[in-house]
Order: C-alpha cells, then sequence, then structure tokens
C-alpha cells in the first residue's frame, strides 16, 4: 500500500518530488530529441540536403499515412499486432515450459545445452523456406517464425535464472521438507519474476522481428507487407511509413509489457526478486 502523503517524512517527499521532476526531465528530454529529429529531417528535404525520393520527409509521410487510415492501414497494423501477440504469447508458453522442464531435470538439461546454443545461434530466416512448406503459405507460417525466433531466448533465459536462483533459500525449503514441486512454486519461480519479465520486454521485440521476415517472405496483409509492396512499385513513401508505424507499435508492445511488470511486481511486491 501507498503510505498517506502527511504520513511520510521530509526527506522521503523531498527524495519523491526530485524523482517526478527528474522523470519529466527525461520525458521531456526524450520528447525534444524525437521533435528536432523530425524537424531537421523535414528541413533536410526541402533544402535538397537529402533526396525526399529515396529517404521521403515527415509531411509526404504524414500525407501518405492519412491516406491509408481512411483505407486499410488500420487492418495492415492489425494483422501485424495479432500476428505478433500471437508468435510472443506461444513463445513465452512454451518457452517457459521447457525451461521449467529442464531445471526439472539437470540431465535433460545437460544433454539439450548443445541443441539451443545451436538453435540459438542459428538464422531462423534461412529456415523460412521449410516453416512455409511446414506451415503453409499464411499467418501460420508467419506465427511459427516468431515463435522460432522467440522461443530459444525464452528458454535460455528462464533456465539460466532459475538455475542460479539463491541455493540458500532453496536449502532452507528442503529443510521444512519442501517437495521440488514446492520449492519451484514458492521459491524459484518467485525470486525470478523480474527475470521472466526482462525476457518478455526482449522477446515482444523479437516477435515482432520475426513477424516482419515472415510477411517479406509471404503475406497478403501487415505492415511488412505494405514495405515490400512499397519498395516492389518505388512507393518509397510507403516503405517509410510503414517502418514509422512499426516503430510506434514496436514501443507500444513493449510499454505494454513494462505495465505488465509493474502490475504484477505491485501484487507480489513482498516476494524477493532478482
Amino acid at each position: 500500500m501507498t503510505p498517506h502523503p502527511d504520513a511520510l517524512s521530509p526527506a522521503r517527499r523531498v527524495y519523491l518530488k526530485t524523482k517526478r521532476r527528474r522523470n519529466r526531465l527525461v520525458l521531456g528530454c526524450q520528447l525534444g530529441f524525437l521533435i528536432a529529429f523530425f524537424v531537421v529531417w523535414e528541413l533536410a528535404a526541402q533544402l535538397g540536403w537529402i533526396d525526399s525520393f529515396i529517404l521521403s520527409q515527415p509531411s509526404r509521410i504524414w500525407d501518405t499515412m492519412t491516406g491509408l487510415a481512411s483505407n486499410a492501414l488500420p487492418m495492415h497494423i492489425g494483422v501485424t499486432v495479432y500476428e505478433t501477440l500471437a508468435g510472443f504469447s506461444l513463445g513465452a508458453f512454451i518457452g517457459l515450459g521447457v525451461s521449467i522442464l529442464l531445471w526439472w531435470s539437470p540431465f535433460i538439461a545437460r544433454v539439450a545445452e548443445p541443441y539451443l546454443v545451436v538453435l540459438n545461434s542459428l538464422p531462423k530466416i534461412a529456415l523460412g523456406p521449410v516453416i512455409i512448406l511446414i506451415a503453409g503459405a499464411g499467418a501460420r507460417a508467419i506465427i511459427f517464425m516468431a515463435l522460432a525466433i522467440s522461443l530459444i531466448v525464452t528458454v535460455l533465459e528462464m533456465l539460466a535464472g532459475f538455475v542460479h536462483t539463491d541455493p540458500e533459500y532453496i536449502k532452507m525449503a528442503r529443510t521444512f521438507g519442501a517437495t521440488r514441486a514446492q520449492i519451484f512454486c514458492k521459491v524459484v519461480f518467485p525470486a525470478n519474476l523480474s527475470t521472466l519479465f526482462n525476457s518478455l520486454k526482449i522477446n515482444i521485440g523479437l516477435s515482432l522481428v520475426g513477424v516482419i521476415a515472415g510477411e517479406f517472405l509471404v503475406s497478403k496483409a501487415g505492415l511488412g507487407y505494405l514495405i515490400v509492396y512499397g519498395g516492389q512499385v518505388f512507393q518509397l513513401d510507403l516503405v517509410m511509413t510503414s517502418v514509422l508505424i512499426l516503430s510506434v507499435v514496436a514501443a507500444l508492445m513493449y510499454e505494454a509489457v513494462a505495465l505488465l511488470q509493474k502490475a504484477v511486481e505491485r501484487r507480489f511486491g513482498g516476494q524477493k526478486t532478482h
């Protein structure tokens, strides 16, 4: 629970005020840099410092975006978001399940370790044609691509966190007669909530990369489709518009995971996390 403002000490109130001021300063600088970037970009295009046909410019991107907004842009954004969330969710749940299995059986973990390392370093885009043949030419292949990219990262991140849980806590649980399942549920997993959300923050971006790569290969809709189509017909304004929208989508998804983390940490604030 948040203490009542009157119950806070003067030092605590000064600290909170300073923290809020610093947060506002950081946000102001971030917005200032973003606005300055677009202003410089627009001026550079108008003054001929850059080729606006290749790099476009904010005003042309805005015109393209407003034209698409009344046409099919929401549909393309929805397709990409759906495929990303589907691949991300599957990667998170399956990866967490596999990491629990590997923690549960050190023998299986040792057997699987070299294969996990190889799969993690393998460029997943190279498996694109195989994935299309297995899953079919459609959304399933794109979701499978996102899953393939995010799954191994989740497994490796979570397994490392489980294995490196403070052994003193595990030893204490064992002295009270806790079973392996109780040790995992009461000690290991709560201690790695931050590890879980760190992997989710990484994987939401990786899933989006996998979706765009899949849409490059086989798609009839989505932001990746717009990028490929724009490049094929030399509508580079469409390409840059799609890239900027993709950046906004990625930032919003990351912030959604961060907000979920804050909600979970408030709910389980009393548990120790690494």
